[in-house]
């Protein structure tokens, strides 16, 4: 499927976007999203937009598991909001990534840019859902 994609890091106030280019190859920060905490419906809108805006039919929803493996909190979180990505844009493919490294990756990125310690925190969610796209991209059919 061609076609952008865009990239997911949820977080309990924050939403972190990231979209590829229209082969599916490149994944590009886009925002860093704030919303109040726990309101999702606001975040969802904001998915919503750059669904209609760029013709977007699969999203990469970063999962947090524990380094177990194990589910946490907040990746039931993550997993109610795919569902709500899913009933409010039917036509949209929402798929689960694994996102246990993606922090780390993301904060290794801004560090090597030599961006200051305030910077990154502006950013971190953004460049997140970079990762999770990069990994997510590879594994299209």
């Amino acid at each position: 499927m061609i076609g952008k994609v865009l990239g997911l890091d949820l977080g309990e106030k924050s939403l972190g976007i990231a979209e590829s280019d229209l082969m599916g190859v490149i994944a590009s920060g886009v925002e860093n999203f704030r919303f109040e905490s726990l309101d999702f419906k606001v975040a969802l809108d904001k998915v919503k937009f750059y669904c209609k805006r760029d013709n977007i039919k699969e999203i990469a929803l970063g999962l947090p598991l524990h380094m177990s493996g194990d589910e946490s909190d907040h990746s039931k979180m993550c997993r109610a909001f795919k569902k709500m990505i899913e009933k409010e844009i039917p036509d949209v493919k929402v798929f689960l990534v694994d996102e246990r490294w993606t922090t780390k990756q993301a904060s290794r990125y801004l560090l090597e840019a030599d961006l200051s310690r305030n910077k990154r925190k502006k950013v971190i969610d953004k460049m997140s859902a970079v990762c999770i796209l990069e990994a997510y991209l590879p594994t299209r059919k």
